[in-house]
């Protein structure tokens, strides 16, 4: 059977799975990571999968685990560098050629990070108040968010801050449910919404004909 092709520079921010950190080894500047996964036996070295946002190579792949490297540059500009052996990932692979477009474009480059400011309970379902400080980017209210690499919808937006609403089923299969007021969380602000804005700020550079 022919090998399925896949978009190594897209997801969609539609999670399969989680992944358990098992291990974290410092390398010098980078730290790797030691994970299981249920997916972990579709998994081949140097594939692209994005863990909690980040997109991330396969570097190994031991019986019942895989490994992943973050460098520097990556443990800064991401919650990754927090993490501890115990926490779970939110597992989503690149988007097969022929896959359907459930999500949004989701690059797997995290623009930085937020910090959580709410959580309320809304009869089952959640709304999540989240604030960031990097300068440059913004939300809008039903534009497209991803959060620790899950696609997701703005509710309520103002400068600095955000909320999104989670339905349950996102809210009991992700990470999501983890969290709590203070903790960190990747952002990824939405493509398409970071080329108009540069497009605006110098309207005098057009595309290539």
């Amino acid at each position: 059977m022919p090998k399925a092709l896949t978009l190594d520079f897209m997801f969609t921010g539609i999670i399969e799975s989680q992944a358990e950190i098992l291990e974290i080894l410092p390398n010098e500047e980078n730290i790797t990571f030691r994970l299981a996964c249920p997916l972990k036996s579709e998994f081949k070295i140097d594939q692209s999968i994005s863990h909690d946002g980040v997109c991330l190579t396969v570097d190994g792949i031991q019986d019942n685990s895989y490994t992943v490297t973050a460098i520097y540059e990556t443990r800064i500009k991401t919650n990754l560098g927090a993490k501890k052996v115990g926490d779970t990932l939110n597992i989503e692979r690149c988007m097969p050629a022929h896959g359907r477009f459930d999500g949004h474009i989701v690059q797997g480059h995290i623009d930085g990070t937020g910090t959580i400011q709410s959580i309320e309970n809304q009869a089952g379902s959640f709304l999540i108040g989240i604030h960031y400080t990097m300068p440059n980017h913004l939300t809008v209210p039903k534009g497209s968010i991803a959060l620790n690499g899950i696609s997701l919808t703005v509710v309520d937006s103002q400068p600095g801050q955000f909320s999104v609403a989670i339905i349950p089923y996102t809210w009991n299969h992700t990470n999501l449910h983890q969290l709590s007021i203070g903790d960190t969380i990747n952002l990824e602000f939405d493509i398409l919404g970071k080329y108009i804005q540069a497009w605006m700020k110098h309207p005098s550079i057009q595309p290539n004909a």
